[in-house]
Formats: structure tokens, sequence, C-alpha cells
């Protein structure tokens, strides 16, 4: 299965109650199509220890995108166990290219060896001959 094609299959679930588990949100969801998994990230920060949180949303995929899309439809903006939940296509993961922007492209453009900037001694040197102007101006 290509990723692209996963994703649209994959729906989001935000805004869901502390009490709410994997078997509630496959109950809720199953409605409106065949679940392939139901993914509920953990808020424990050390892998090995699973206290039962989860981080206030969770992931479902099903068979179909057309599945997926009625659950969109009809459960977004509605209440499980007492919260407003939102229910939207998810989106791949940046990978860390993505977040670093394009800064090494930049930097291959920008960048000066340090020979070539001159450094601090340079830029020491250049106020000085500003300060001097600067003194020689107010002495006239």
């Amino acid at each position: 299965m290509e990723e692209g094609t996963k994703s649209k299959k994959t729906v989001f679930v935000g805004g869901i109650a502390d009490d709410v588990d994997e078997a509630i949100i496959y109950e809720s969801f199953s409605t409106f199509g065949d679940i392939i998994e139901v993914q509920l990230p953990s808020a424990a920060t050390n892998p090995n220890q699973d206290d039962g949180k989860h981080r206030g949303f969770a992931f479902v995929t099903y068979s179909s995108s057309a599945d997926a899309q009625d659950a969109i439809d009809n459960m977004d903006l509605n209440e499980l166990r007492g919260k407003v939940i939102k229910v939207n296509l998810a989106r791949p993961m940046k990978t860390p290219l993505q977040l670093g922007g394009n800064r090494a492209e930049w930097l291959k453009q920008n960048l000066k060896p340090l020979a070539q900037s001159g450094g601090v001694q340079a830029r020491t040197a250049q106020q000085g001959d500003q300060d001097n102007e600067a003194d020689d101006a107010m002495e006239e």
C-alpha cells in the first residue's frame, strides 16, 4: 500500500477524553466502515513504562477512503464521552528534513569561509576605524 493512499484512509481524532481507550474509539468509529487499525499514542515519555494515559488524540485507519470520509462527515465536532472531538484526514508526519526548513541550502549559498569573513578581528578593526572617523568629525 502506498503512503499517499494510506493517509487518505486514516483519520485524526483530536480532543478525546482521558477515559477513552482503543476499544471505545473502535466501537464509536466502526459504524462507518471496516477499521484496519486504531492507534492511541501514549503520553509516557519512557517507552518501557505504560501508565495507560494517552496524548488526547488517536488515528483510525479504514479499509477504504470513502469509509474514512464518512467518519469525518459524521463524527467531526460531535461529542464522545463528554468532550467535543475534532475529526479530519490525518496528515503524514513531517520528516526531520522538512522540520529543518531550507537552512542547509541557505548556508551553502551565503556562508563565507572564516578567512574571508574576517571574523571578530576584522569587525573590531572596522569599528575602530569608524570610531576614529567619528572623533575626527567632532574635532572639526
